[in-house]
């Protein structure tokens, strides 16, 4: 199976990966092996994505609300993206992955800083796929931070568009998702690509994250290819 097109256009699929913790009681396990076990499933998922001809691939990783869980919990999660980003950087870069960390830095450790700066310079011009982590990010936090930029870019509010303010955001110069995937059985977006995702589609599954595989992608794929995408527009056949 290949991407689903749409008009001749590869999906851009963003993906809510929830489950971890959930996963890791039911092994009667710590919290912290079911993150280990979800960054085993987000290289799994980059591998299949960009085999079923996927382009863009967001990921929810850590998202602005997840301060209020435990020290221990918030340290290996850093940990695991350090250790992620730095044992994947030779092979991603070999392959034409573009790599950009979205999210306020706000809070992270400068070593962590050193290493999200290290691999989006290092691997800013490849253009085989596009890999996007949100890490302490938050779609209402994005928005602010991009309200802020457009007031100190000396725009008055009279000539600020969208076209302004999708420049302002973290995601500036990536199309919007198509596909949104949750996993876990959760039916919300918890603060995910607010502004981008306006007309995505989406797709919940009770796979917990750890367990997501390349046949769960695909039938969210198989999913959404069923479905009319109309952009806010009316069907002409249902006004007929």
């Amino acid at each position: 199976m290949s991407a689903v097109h749409h008009n001749g256009h590869v999906p851009h699929i963003a993906i809510i990966m929830d489950g971890n913790g959930r996963w890791a009681k039911a092994q009667h396990r710590p919290r912290v092996f079911g993150h280990r076990a979800g960054v085993k499933a987000v290289r799994r998922t980059v591998e299949d994505a960009r085999d079923l001809g996927i382009t863009c691939l967001t990921l929810y990783s850590f998202s602005t609300e997840n301060w209020t869980r435990p020290r221990a919990e918030i340290a290996a999660l850093f940990d695991l993206l350090h250790r992620y980003i730095e044992s994947d950087l030779e092979k991603l870069t070999a392959e034409g992955v573009r790599v950009r960390i979205i999210g306020s830095r706000e809070g992270l450790t400068d070593d962590l800083i050193d290493v999200i700066n290290r691999t989006e310079t290092k691997t800013a011009h490849n253009t085989a796929f596009s890999l996007n982590i949100a890490f302490n990010y938050g779609g209402r936090d994005e928005i602010l931070r991009a309200a802020r930029k457009a007031i100190d870019s000396g725009l008055s509010s009279e000539e600020l568009t969208a076209d302004h303010m999708e420049s302002f955001l973290d995601t500036a110069g990536i199309p919007g998702p198509d596909l949104v995937i949750r996993t876990s059985g959760e039916y919300r977006i918890s603060n995910f690509l607010l502004w981008q995702a306006a007309y995505a589609e989406f797709v919940f599954t009770d796979v917990l994250w750890p367990d997501f595989s390349r046949a769960d992608l695909e039938a969210a794929l198989e999913n959404y290819s069923g479905r009319e995408r109309r952009f806010g527009n009316v069907n002409k056949a249902d006004v007929a």
